[in-house]
């Protein structure tokens, strides 16, 4: 059997090595530089305002009851407006404002633009990073 001293030696390298990789991991910088419009960072806010993650995803992140919207933008173009305000099936109806239309609309065209969702050709490295196919 393992003496206390062996035992406390293997957790604190398996510590040590978690803490490098996770550094590693996070600190090594990525090449995509995503810089949001003040219009697009309103319709977020809006988006968290509203929940709407409770429903939708971006990404595949979010709930599961609407669909993923993260290309919602380049399927729809200007018609994404009519899902806003009229209210499809489980999704309640909303009273935005022209702004926060815009703002909404301007939001859905910057996630539109970072990437496609599902991406059928990313490249995952054995350090657990994702490269994904941008736009």
């Amino acid at each position: 059997m393992r003496s206390t001293r062996q035992n406390r030696i293997v957790i604190f390298s398996i510590c040590l090595i978690f803490v490098y990789y996770n550094f590693h991991i996070y600190t090594n910088g990525t090449n995509v530089s995503v810089i949001m419009s003040e219009n697009a960072i309103i319709g977020e806010q809006i988006w968290q305002d509203k929940n709407c993650t409770s429903c939708h995803q971006i990404y595949g992140l979010g709930g599961y009851l609407g669909p993923d919207l993260t290309n919602v933008y380049s399927k729809h173009k200007e018609g994404v407006v009519g899902f806003f305000t009229a209210g499809v099936g489980a999704m309640p109806v909303y009273s935005f404002s022209i702004q926060e239309t815009e703002a909404l609309l301007s939001f859905f065209k910057h996630i539109d633009q970072t990437g496609y969702y599902p991406n059928k050709n990313a490249l995952f490295h054995n350090d657990g990073w994702v490269e994904i196919e941008y736009k």
